[in-house]
């Protein structure tokens, strides 16, 4: 893993993808993660190359792990590289995005 972002940093994404994007978190499972089935998915960590989230299946959490397209070196990149990666699930999914 990498140290590019200090854990605060990680933490308030977490906070802010688990508090305002829960159901986008799912999507994201579901499209990319190779976890159709999620029921509900919250966001557990991240790093400059990926992000991380516990997505349940069956009342068990399961750790999944979204690569980013391109490797992160500033914090003003993460909105986008989540943006790009739930536009992706929903492509995937086949369900338009939300603005």
């Amino acid at each position: 893993m990498s140290d590019v972002f200090e854990p605060e940093v990680v933490a308030q994404v977490a906070r802010h993808m688990n508090d305002d994007h829960a159901g986008d978190n799912v999507t994201i499972v579901r499209g990319l993660g190779g976890v159709p089935e999620a029921t509900a998915a919250r966001m557990s960590g991240m790093d400059a190359d990926g992000i991380e989230f516990a997505a349940a299946v069956d009342g068990v959490e399961v750790p999944v792990r979204i690569p980013f397209a391109e490797r992160l070196t500033d914090r003003a990149q993460i909105r986008v590289a989540v943006v790009r990666i739930y536009h992706e699930a929903c492509a995937a999914l086949g369900v338009p995005p939300h603005d």
